[in-house]
This record gives C-alpha cells, structure tokens and sequence, in this order.
C-alpha cells in the first residue's frame, strides 16, 4: 500500500519559528482512501490557528516612552534639516548642502549594514547599550515577518534614542547648512531605517505605492534585494536603507573577511557560520 503525506503548511518551521505561546493549540489529522483500485491511503495533515500568532503580543505594542523617544528623535533631525535649508537660502548656495545630503543618504546605506552585521553576528542581550536590539534582531531572524506587525514607535524607538543623544548636541553646537546638510539626512535614514526594513518584508498590495515607487527605482530597499539575507547561508544583503551597498559588500567579502580577522584575533565565531535554518 503506497503512503504518501500530504501537508497543508510545513510543519517543521512553523512551530520552530513561532513563538511557544503563540504556537497552534491543535492538529487535525484526517486519512482518506482514494478511489482508485490501488486505495492509496492520503494522510491530510491541517494546521489551524485558534487564534493569530502575535496579535496581541505587548512586545510588538509601542509604548508612551517609545512615542516619546521617537519625538524626540523626529524633532532634532527637524531641527538640523531647518538649519540647512534656511542656511541654504541665506547663503544662496545649494550645491554643498545637497551634496552633503547625498552623501548622507549614500552613508547611512552603509552604515546600517555594519550595524546590521554586528547585532546579527555578535554580542546578546547582556550586552550593554544594544543588548535588547541584538534580542530583537535575533528574534527576527526566527520569526522575520513579526517586523511588519510592530507598531510604528516600538520599531523604531531604539534608533530614535541613539538618533536624539548624538544629533541634539550637534544640533547646539553647529550652524553649519552645509554640516546640517549632512547630518540631517544621515539622521533620518538611520532613524527610519528599521521602517525602510519592515517595509522591505512587506508584499506591494499592503505598501503604499509612494514606498512601492521609491522600491522599484532603488531609493528604499525592497523585498526582492532584501529576501536572500533571510535565506542561507544568512551572511549578506545586510544593507537596509537603499541596499545600495549590499552588491559591492558582498562581492568584495568584507564581512568575510572582518569575521576572519575577529575569529583569528579574538577567536570569535560569528553567528552566521553556524546559523541554523529558522525559515
């Protein structure tokens, strides 16, 4: 009698990538014969969910000390942006600051993907500063849709405090349009950054078509470029702003070679050599 199993929804992931709480209460497992002379034998395996997985997590719930933080963070980049663009126009020079801007947006791109390589691969959530934004990524990275269900300021609350601490001084120490030029769009990327990345798991039919436009023309990285890094061996694309630095990262191995010098230095493993499959 030929056996063959037949699923609904892969089993294995679902319950590894869920987390126990909010895993299915149940299991329906029905047989059926089929009508053929051979009465092959299918096993129908259902997964149902009582209730959908996170909806009510609180760690997905912002906070009023979250919406506080990411004022904060909004207001000095507000301020440094002013203070380029009315510096701008009293000078009447336009060119530095806006490349400066350019040069902020092109950085922050880079930027966030250190940074995304770092909490990936190294440290946990003892760590002082970033310990629970390494929690954060790692849980992420086991359940990476959850990034689209977090409310606004929850997801980016830790970005915004970093944001506000080293902005607000500059934004008292510096007149500077073309410093400010800089600054102010550096700022903002980083400050949104984890924004840009939940849009980037996102499907275009939930997006609005202003972010799905800035997607397709390369200025906000998009699913299709941020996919492989939630895929094995989970060692690139870590890029999150444009992605336009993941091609030229990747294909010159830096964090392969950054993980090589750490390793033979610190005898440090990253993560990712070992990284199991979450997906």
């Amino acid at each position: 009698m030929a056996t063959s199993l037949q699923t609904k929804y892969t089993l294995n992931p679902i319950t590894n990538n869920i987390p126990r709480s909010h895993r299915p209460s149940f299991l329906r497992v029905t047989s059926t014969t089929n009508s053929q002379p051979n009465h092959e034998m299918k096993l129908v395996v259902e997964q149902r969910l009582v209730n959908p997985p996170l909806s009510n997590d609180p760690t997905l719930q912002s906070t009023w000390t979250h919406r506080l933080w990411v004022a904060a963070g909004c207001t000095t980049v507000f301020v440094s942006f002013s203070k380029s663009i009315i510096g701008a126009f009293g000078s009447h020079l336009w060119l530095e600051p806006s490349l400066a801007g350019f040069a902020g947006y092109i950085l922050a791109d880079l930027g966030s993907g250190v940074y995304h390589w770092a909490t990936d691969n190294y440290g946990d959530e003892s760590m002082p500063l970033v310990g629970i934004h390494i929690e954060d990524s790692q849980d992420h990275h086991k359940c990476p849709w959850t990034i689209t269900k977090r409310q606004f300021a929850n997801n980016l609350h830790f970005m915004a405090r970093g944001t506000t601490l080293i902005v607000l001084p500059l934004d008292l120490a510096f007149d500077d349009h073309v410093v400010h030029g800089f600054v102010s769009m550096f700022a903002f990327c980083v400050l949104f950054c984890q924004l840009f990345h939940a849009w980037a798991h996102g499907t275009k039919s939930k997006l609005p078509p202003l972010v799905v436009g800035l997607q397709d023309i390369g200025l906000l990285v998009s699913r299709i470029h941020h996919m492989n890094h939630h895929r094995a061996p989970y060692n690139n694309n870590y890029c999150v702003v444009s992605g336009v630095w993941n091609k030229v990262l990747d294909e010159s191995n830096v964090f392969k070679a950054m993980e090589m010098v750490l390793y033979i230095q610190l005898g440090v493993r990253p993560r990712s050599w070992t990284e199991p499959n979450y997906e």
